[in-house]
C-alpha cells in the first residue's frame, strides 16, 4: 500500500502547476550542488487542513515565481513540504526529519502556534533558521534567535479586538477559549487584559477543547449575562459550530475573533449565523492596492479560488527568506539568520514587514466581517 506520505509526493510531483516549476524528489538525497533546499511544514489533511493547503499554495507560488526568475545565488530552489496532519507532536517529527534528511537550509511552518513550538526549539537547536507565516502566539520566537515570524502577535491582535468592541460601544464581553490550543488561549488573555483596563466587564469565561462539537452548556451560561458580544478566540472549525448553536439558543450578539477564523470552511458550517460577526487579520483581497490586487489575480488564476490571509503570509514568508538569502549571499545559518533578522520595511502582500528585536513582524492589522457570506473589510489598525 502506497504511503500518505509518498501519495502526497506522488501528487505534488503530477501536478500541471508544480511539473517544471518546483522540483520533486523523495527523501534521503538532501541537496545537489544546483539547488537550494528550503522545507516547510504544514497541515495539508486534518482539523486544520484549510491553513496548511492555503499556505502551502502560497508558498509555492513565492518559491516558483522565484525560479522563474532565475532562482537565487545561481540556484534553483527545491521545497521539500511535510503533512503534520494537523496533530499534536508530528510538526516537530517532520521537521527534524527536513532538517537531518533533507539537508534543508531553513524551514517555513507552521500556521498553529501550538505546533510551531514544538517546531521552534528544534530549528534552533539545529542552528537553522525557521519563518513561521502565521503562528502569533508570543512564544514562538521565545525559542531562540534563528525563529522568526512574519505575522503580528498575539497582544497586538487582542488589543486590536478590544479597542474595536469599545470603539463599538459594546461594555459586557463573555469569552469563550480553546483550552486545548496556545493561540487561543493567548489571544483570550490578552483581548480580556485590554478589554477590562478599558472600562469594559467580562461577563463570563467559558472554554472548550479543539474536537467538542456541542458547545450549549457554555452557550447557555453565557446568555445568562447577556453579553453585547462573545469574543470566541479559537479556529474555525469549532467556531462555525459555536455560532450555529449561538443562534439556536436565541444568542444574537455577535461573534469576535482573531486570524483563526479565516478559512472559506467558517462561512460553509455556520451559514446566515456567522453573518454580522468580526474577526482580526493579516490580509484582505478587497485591498485596493495594484500590488495585492495582481497577487489575487495570479493567485486565483492557478489555485480556482480566492487568496486568504494564510496564502498571503506564506508567499510572504517565502519571499523574507528569498530577500534574505539573496542580501547574505550564502545560505549558511549564521549569516542567513543575521539577514533575516535585518528585515526592515519589506514591501510584503500583508503588509509592509520590519522584523523588531524579538523577530516579530511590526506591520498592522485588518478588521473584517461576515457579510452575505463573504469576508468584508471594514478597517485597518495600525501598530
Amino acid at each position: 500500500m502506497i504511503s500518505k506520505r509518498s501519495f502526497l509526493l506522488v501528487a505534488a510531483c503530477t501536478s500541471p502547476f508544480v511539473l517544471g516549476l518546483t522540483a520533486c524528489k523523495k527523501g534521503g538525497s538532501g541537496a545537489d550542488a544546483n539547488e537550494i533546499v528550503i522545507g516547510e511544514v504544514a497541515a495539508l489533511t486534518g482539523g486544520t487542513a484549510t491553513f496548511g493547503t492555503s499556505s502551502n499554495a502560497g508558498t509555492r507560488m513565492a518559491i516558483d515565481e522565484i525560479n522563474a526568475a532565475g532562482g537565487l545565488l545561481g540556484k534553483k530552489l527545491r521545497l521539500v513540504t511535510e503533512d503534520d496532519q494537523s496533530k499534536a507532536g508530528e510538526a516537530g517529527a517532520v521537521a527534524k526529519k527536513l532538517i537531518s534528511r533533507d539537508k534543508v537550509v531553513a524551514l517555513l511552518g507552521e500556521v498553529a502556534s501550538g505546533r510551531s513550538l514544538e517546531m521552534a526549539p528544534i530549528a534552533q537547536k539545529a542552528g537553522v533558521p525557521m519563518i513561521s507565516p502565521a503562528s502569533t502566539n508570543p512564544k514562538v520566537t521565545e525559542a531562540g534567535d534563528h525563529v522568526f515570524r512574519v505575522c503580528f502577535i498575539d497582544p497586538f491582535q487582542g488589543t486590536v479586538m478590544g479597542k474595536f468592541a469599545i470603539s463599538r460601544g459594546w461594555k459586557k464581553v463573555a469569552i469563550l477559549t480553546d483550552a486545548k490550543q496556545d493561540y487561543s488561549v493567548g489571544l483570550s488573555q490578552f483581548f480580556k487584559e485590554y478589554f477590562a483596563a478599558n472600562g469594559g466587564t467580562i461577563t463570563s469565561e467559558q472554554s472548550y477543547s479543539s474536537g467538542d462539537k456541542d458547545f450549549k452548556a457554555q452557550l447557555t451560561k453565557i446568555k445568562a449575562d447577556t453579553p453585547d458580544a462573545i469574543f470566541a478566540s479559537g479556529y474555525y472549525n469549532e467556531t462555525g459550530l459555536i455560532a450555529t448553536q449561538a443562534r439556536e439558543l436565541g444568542i444574537a450578539a455577535p461573534l469576535l475573533g482573531g486570524d483563526g477564523w479565516d478559512s472559506p470552511s467558517l462561512v460553509e458550517v455556520a451559514g446566515p449565523a456567522i453573518e454580522g460577526s468580526f474577526f482580526s487579520n493579516h490580509f484582505s483581497t478587497e485591498d485596493q492596492s495594484p500590488r495585492i490586487q495582481e497577487f489575487v489575480k495570479k493567485y486565483q488564476a492557478l489555485n480556482g479560488r480566492l487568496p486568504d490571509a494564510m496564502a498571503a503570509l506564506g508567499y510572504d514568508s517565502a519571499m523574507i527568506l528569498a530577500d534574505a538569502i539573496k542580501r547574505a549571499g550564502t545560505t549558511e545559518g549564521g549569516p542567513l539568520r543575521d539577514a533575516i533578522a535585518a528585515t526592515r520595511d519589506f514591501d510584503g502582500i500583508t503588509g509592509r514587514i520590519t522584523l523588531d528585536p524579538n523577530r516579530n513582524a511590526n506591520k498592522p492589522a485588518v478588521i473584517l466581517t461576515i457579510a452575505d457570506g463573504k469576508f468584508r473589510y471594514v478597517e485597518t489598525i495600525q501598530p
